[in-house]
């Protein structure tokens, strides 16, 4: 019995162990993400640099004003909405 079940929980544990790596880098990869768009918000240094940074990735001028002189820093702008929305996923995938 041992013999049969051995392959058997072997292939379990190869399994199971692929998965807990994957969501581990799906979280390293989301923290990169993070980092980099904190990188983004420090090289536009002024208000005006990012609100125009802004409006270029798509947007609109109320909402980027709002976001480019709300007073907080990278690590948070880097997290909020209006990063996510002018630096999506897919702007780090290429």
């Amino acid at each position: 019995m041992e013999e049969e079940l051995t392959p058997l929980l072997r292939g379990w544990m190869n399994y199971f162990r692929l998965a807990e790596v994957k969501g581990l880098f799906e979280e390293l990869d989301g923290w990169i993400r993070r980092k980099l768009r904190g990188v983004i918000w420090r090289q536009w240094k002024r208000a005006i640099t990012r609100a125009k940074g802004l409006m270029k990735r798509g947007l609109d001028e109320v909402q980027a004003w709002k976001s480019a002189t709300n007073g907080r820093g990278p690590w948070w702008n880097a997290g909020a909405a209006h990063m996510h929305a002018a630096f999506p996923k897919s702007y780090f995938d290429r």
